[in-house]
């Protein structure tokens, strides 16, 4: 005797949990789809600033009123001068070099004295761990300087992040208030760093080596997304089928 199946509440059930599931799909979708959008935005919009005129550096006794997303990716003029003896090594790997040297080294993080007052940390380049020891002993730039470099975000230090190495003056992160207590330094200090541009072929530090990346995997989040939205429907009809089979009695 073949008899119908006998529909309960966990069939129900579970046909309304996974046209949910659907349903949240979808909008995980569309939501990697909005931030796609806003993330291709963004990009074209820090493109569009790297190529505008610089801005000048504001007086630092409106640092704390000023906009500073306004002044981030954008190109700032600053003239000062540098307290070479106060410069903080910034450890980093440059696994794409624009310039001539590469790999494990430091970035050269110089306080400039700006004549408008306060303190701006300058990126003024890359210097290979060889030649650590030799630039700790080199003569930096003397002399009122002008520079228009890529204004930054500083770097986040993570739970991972290691202490500040105060023997050897090096830090790990582009974070102005931590460079500034590691080179002993007093007063109003840009929020921001500068990354220098490049300089003469072979000179060191290597400028010019500015990288600003967004990761942008949203597209491919969304497809994962949609691609489930697709999927559980089917698995869905598939197990309907099958429970809505006769069964012997």
């Amino acid at each position: 005797m073949i008899a119908a199946p006998r529909l309960g509440f966990g069939f129900w059930s579970f046909i309304v949990f996974m046209l949910a599931l659907t349903g949240l799909f979808v909008v995980l979708g569309v939501w990697q789809m909005e931030r796609l959008a806003e993330k291709d935005a963004l990009i074209a919009e820090v493109d569009r600033q790297l190529v505008e005129a610089p801005y000048d550096l504001p007086r630092s006794a409106d640092w704390d009123r000023i906009d500073l997303d306004v002044y981030a990716y954008h190109k700032l003029t600053v003239t000062g001068r540098y307290l070479n003896d106060r410069a903080v090594l910034v450890f980093t790997s440059l696994s794409e070099p624009r310039g001539r040297f590469g790999g494990p080294g430091y970035w050269v993080m110089t306080p400039l004295e700006a004549e408008s007052g306060g303190i701006v940390f300058v990126n003024r380049g890359f210097i290979p761990q060889s030649a650590e020891a030799g630039f700790a002993n080199a003569p930096g730039p003397e002399g009122v300087q002008t520079v228009s470099g890529v204004a930054l975000r500083p770097e986040a230090a993570g739970a991972f992040t290691p202490v500040p190495d105060k023997a050897r003056n090096i830090e790990w992160v582009r974070d102005p208030v931590r460079l500034a207590a590691l080179a002993g330094i007093d007063g109003p200090v840009f929020a921001y760093t500068l990354d220098a541009p490049a300089g003469a072929p072979g000179a060191l530090p290597q400028g010019g080596e500015t990288v600003i990346e967004f990761p942008n995997n949203h597209l491919g989040y969304a497809f994962t997304w949609f691609g489930f939205a697709l999927l559980t429907p089917i698995l869905l009809g598939y197990w309907v089928l099958r429970q809505l089979r006769p069964v012997a009695g």
